[in-house]
């Protein structure tokens, strides 16, 4: 096999995995209802998105993971006019566990 030959065979089974990573990263946001796809009022002009890569090395520096992640292009929103507040909430595993002991030990009926 020639250098030529193997290059290109590499650069087929790369974008093979990066082909792969957008698919999956499409139907999980399928999946998950991510979205609702409707027609935008007139005059509006949607924000755009784009899919970031990144790769995953193990422990010995190969990568065995190609990850894709589709996000919004928020750089162009306007605050009043796209958004007015931003919020994003994060709970620690370690507090919901703290909840469900406490809620447990009381005999709460959590629902």
């Amino acid at each position: 096999m020639s250098l030529r030959l193997i290059k290109k065979q590499y650069r087929v089974q790369t974008l093979r995995k990066w082909l792969e990573a957008m698919r999956s990263e499409m139907d999980s946001n399928t999946k998950n209802q991510v979205w609702t796809l409707v027609e935008p009022p007139e005059g509006i002009k949607p924000i755009g998105c784009k899919l970031v890569f990144k790769r995953k090395p193990d422990m010995d520096d190969n990568v065995h993971t190609y990850k894709g992640r589709l996000v919004a292009n928020g750089f162009r929103q306007i605050h009043g006019v796209d958004y007015d507040e931003t919020f994003s909430p994060v709970a620690m595993f370690k507090s919901n566990r703290i909840l469900l002991a406490i809620a447990a030990f009381h005999d709460y009926e959590i629902w």
